[in-house]
């Protein structure tokens, strides 16, 4: 693992659909599930050292050769774009398929 990445993998309340998100059970959960927002915490995965604290909002995703299923968010309060690999197959709860392929551009 790299000095730069701090594994916090624990429960917590999703701040844009209040439901209640479990641990990933093969790495570290960082996004809800259900609804894939997350929050502008991390400098370096773990860390919680951003000082931002924004709202990320899923604006899309990538398939990437090294992470599988990327999904792509933009903060609403500063405007970084960020990227989190998606959680396809966690035993516990799995990242909605339908959610991310919702993220598709409409032509």
């Amino acid at each position: 693992m790299s000095r730069k990445f701090t594994k916090i993998n624990e429960s917590f309340d999703c701040i844009n659909c209040g439901k209640k998100v479990p641990p990933s059970s093969s790495t570290c959960r960082n996004h809800c599930p259900f609804c894939l927002h997350s929050l502008h915490v991390d400098e370096f995965p773990g860390d919680r050292a951003n000082p931002c604290k924004g709202l990320l909002v899923p604006v899309g995703y990538e398939q990437s050769a090294k992470k599988g299923l990327v999904i792509l968010f933009l903060c609403q309060s500063c405007g970084a774009k960020v990227r989190n690999k998606a959680l396809l197959d966690d035993q516990f709860q799995s990242d909605d398929y339908d959610a991310i392929l919702a993220l598709t551009p409409r032509a």
